[in-house]
C-alpha cells in the first residue's frame, strides 16, 4: 500500500503541474522540459511512463517560478501538434469543485468531507446530492449545500436531467460516487468520462445483490476489500485506480466484515480522489498510470 502524504492546503504561486500523452518517441522529454526552462520553470517533481503494450508515452512535472504561463502554454501547442499530445497544465494545489454524491450510507461521505476540511484533501465540495433526505444532516455539518433527488425507475431521466443541471451550474469538475445506490444511464456516464469516481467492495463479481458481507461470511471469506475506479457505461468495469484489502478470519462477524470494509473504502476512496484532484492519475486506455 503506498503510503498518504500529508496535503499542504497551502501551496506558493505559480507552481504548476503537466500531465501529457502521447504517442512514444525520442525527444519528449527534452521538448517539455526545455519549454519548461524556457518559461522560467524550476522542475520539482517528475513522473514519466512509456506503455510497451500500447506505445503511450504518459508524464506528469511539476514546476516553480513559472514566470511565462502564457508563453509556456502556446510553447506546449506546439509541440502537441508536432508529438500528437494531448495535455493538460493546472496550478498545483488548486481545489477541484466537487459534487459528491451518496444514499443512505455515511462512511464515505463523511471522510471526505472530513479530509476536505482538514486540509488534507485539495476539494471545493459544491454540494452533496442524495437520492435520500438521511444524510441531510451530515452535509449541514461540514456546511455542504445538500440537493435532494429522488429517483425511482419512472423518474430516473427527470433525476439525471437534474443532476446535469447541477453540475453545469456549479461547474462540477469532478463527481464522486461515495456509496451512491443508483447507476448512471450509458449517456450520463459518456457525458462525463474520466470525471466521476466510484467505489464498491471487492465481492464483486461473486456476492451481488442484498447484503454482500453476509454472503462473504457464510462463504468463508478470508480477504476483504474495496475497489476506486472511474465510472463507464459498463457497470463497475472502468479503469481502477485504487484497491486494497484486509485479511479477516472466521471469528469475524458480519457486523464486523462491514466494519473493516467500510474503513477500506473510507481509505481507498480518499486516495483514488486524493490522486485524481492532484493530476497523478493518466488514463491509458482501459487502465489507469497513476503517480503517486
Amino acid at each position: 500500500m503506498l503510503p498518504e502524504r500529508p496535503y499542504s492546503g497551502c501551496v506558493t504561486a505559480p507552481e504548476l503541474v503537466l500531465t501529457l500523452s502521447c504517442p512514444d518517441r525520442r525527444g519528449i522529454v527534452h521538448a517539455v522540459t526545455g519549454a519548461l526552462a524556457a518559461a522560467g520553470g524550476n522542475i520539482t517533481e517528475s513522473r514519466q511512463y512509456g506503455d510497451p503494450d500500447n506505445g503511450r508515452f504518459l508524464m506528469r512535472v511539476q514546476a516553480a517560478e513559472v514566470r511565462d504561463e502564457p508563453g509556456l502554454r502556446a510553447a506546449l501547442t506546439e509541440l502537441a501538434a508536432e508529438f500528437g499530445m494531448t495535455w493538460d497544465l493546472d496550478t498545483v494545489g488548486r481545489p477541484l469543485r466537487t459534487l459528491i454524491m451518496a444514499s443512505r450510507d455515511a462512511h464515505c461521505l463523511s471522510d471526505l468531507l472530513f479530509r476536505t476540511r482538514d486540509g488534507r484533501l485539495p476539494l471545493d465540495v459544491v454540494g452533496v446530492v442524495s437520492n435520500h433526505d438521511l444524510l441531510r444532516p451530515l452535509a449541514g455539518f461540514y456546511g455542504a449545500e445538500f440537493h435532494h433527488v429522488p429517483v425511482s425507475p419512472e423518474t430516473k431521466p427527470e433525476a439525471e436531467a437534474e443532476l446535469l443541471r447541477l453540475i453545469e451550474e456549479k461547474d462540477v469538475e469532478l463527481v464522486v460516487l461515495a456509496r451512491y445506490m443508483q447507476v448512471l444511464s450509458d449517456e450520463v456516464c459518456r457525458r462525463l468520462s474520466g470525471r466521476v469516481i466510484n467505489i464498491h467492495h471487492s465481492f464483486l463479481p461473486s456476492f451481488k445483490g442484498a447484503r454482500p458481507y453476509a454472503q462473504a461470511h457464510a462463504r468463508g471469506v478470508k480477504l476483504i476489500g474495496a475497489t476506486a475506479h472511474y465510472v463507464t457505461a459498463d457497470l463497475d468495469e472502468g479503469p481502477i485506480i485504487e484497491q486494497d484489502v484486509v485479511r479477516v478470519t472466521h471469528e469475524d462477524s458480519v457486523v464486523e466484515l462491514q466494519a473493516l470494509g467500510q474503513d477500506v473504502e473510507r481509505q481507498v476512496l480518499s486516495r483514488a480522489v486524493r490522486w485524481h484532484a492532484e493530476h497523478r492519475v493518466l488514463l491509458d486506455g482501459s487502465k489507469t498510470v497513476v503517480f503517486a
